[in-house]
C-alpha cells in the first residue's frame, strides 16, 4: 500500500507542538492548587485556599502588582489606540511630505530589541530629570504600543472602500457624521484588535518595564523577583485566571461569530 506521510505527519507535528506549548500552562494551573508555604516548586498537596485567599501572600503584594499591570495596560492601551488610529488614518488617506519616512520610523520600535529600547528610554528620562514611577512606565508602554496599533489599523483602513464614504457625503452627511456613522464602524474591528494587542503587550512586558519602573512593581516584574526564592502559588492562581478569562473571551467570540454567520446564511 502507498503510504502518504503528509496525512499523518502534519497532524502529528501540530499535536506535538500544541502539547509542547501547553505544558507550562498546565503546570501553572496545577500548581495553583499546591498547598505550599513560601516555595511552590515541589507538590505538597491539593488545596483551594490559594484561590480563595489569593491576596493573602506578602500582604497582598501579588494583587497589588497585578492591579498595577492592569492599570498601566489600560491607560497605555487607551492612549496608544487613540494616537495610533489617528496616525494610521492620516498615513492611508492623506499625502504629505516625508510620509514614507514616517511609515518607516513607526516600524523601528517593533524591530528594535526591547533591551535597547528600554535602556534608551531610561537614559532619556534620566537626562530630562523625570523620576521613574508609574508615569514613566505608561509613557514607555504607550510609545512602543503605538507602532502595533498603526500597523493593525492601517491594514484595516487600507481595505475600506472609499465609495462608502462618498455615498455618505452624497447624502449630505457632514464630515463628522460620515466618520462616526460610516468610517468608524468599519474601522472598529481593526481598532478593537489593535487595542487587545496593545493591552496584551503592555501587560506582558518586563524588559522595558524593568528599566523604567523605579520602585513600582508590575506582575511580570513580581514574577521575576519571586523566581529566585520560588514563585508563590498565588501568582499561579492569577496567571491561571487570566488564561481562563482570555480563553472564555475567545470561545465566546468564535461562537458569536459562528451564530451570526449562520443567521446571515439563513437570511440569504
Amino acid at each position: 500500500m502507498r503510504i502518504s506521510f503528509g496525512k499523518w505527519l502534519l497532524p502529528l507535528y501540530a499535536t506535538l507542538a500544541l502539547i509542547f506549548l501547553m505544558i507550562p500552562i498546565v503546570y501553572t494551573f496545577i500548581f495553583s492548587f499546591n498547598d505550599s508555604a513560601k516555595s511552590n516548586i515541589a507538590w505538597r498537596g491539593f488545596t483551594l485556599d490559594k484561590w480563595l485567599n489569593v491576596c493573602a501572600v506578602q500582604n497582598g503584594a501579588v494583587c497589588q502588582a497585578f492591579g498595577n499591570s492592569l492599570l498601566i495596560g489600560a491607560i497605555a492601551t487607551i492612549f496608544a489606540t487613540i494616537l495610533g488610529t489617528m496616525i494610521a488614518i492620516a498615513i492611508v488617506r492623506y499625502r504629505f511630505r516625508f510620509r514614507s519616512g514616517v511609515s518607516l520610523l513607526l516600524f523601528l520600535p517593533m524591530a528594535t530589541p526591547e533591551v535597547v529600547l528600554g535602556a534608551g528610554l531610561a537614559a532619556q528620562f534620566l537626562s530630562v530629570g523625570v523620576p521613574k514611577n508609574m508615569l514613566t512606565i505608561i509613557l514607555a508602554h504607550t510609545m512602543f504600543c503605538i507602532s502595533f496599533v498603526v500597523v493593525t489599523v492601517k491594514a484595516r483602513a487600507a481595505s475600506l472602500d472609499p465609495a462608502l464614504e462618498e455615498a455618505g457625503r452624497d447624502l449630505y452627511g457632514s464630515p463628522t457624521q460620515v466618520f462616526m456613522r460610516v468610517t468608524f464602524p468599519l474601522l472598529l474591528p481593526g481598532i478593537l484588535a489593535a487595542a487587545l494587542l496593545s493591552f496584551a503587550l503592555s501587560f506582558d512586558d518586563f524588559i522595558i518595564t524593568n528599566f523604567n519602573s523605579g520602585s513600582v512593581t508590575t506582575f511580570p516584574k513580581y514574577i521575576y523577583i519571586s523566581a529566585a526564592r520560588g514563585i508563590p502559588a498565588e501568582a499561579n492562581v492569577i496567571a491561571s485566571a487570566v488564561f481562563i478569562f482570555a480563553l472564555v473571551i475567545v470561545i465566546t467570540t468564535q461562537v458569536s461569530a459562528a451564530a451570526r454567520a449562520k443567521r446571515l446564511a439563513k437570511l440569504a
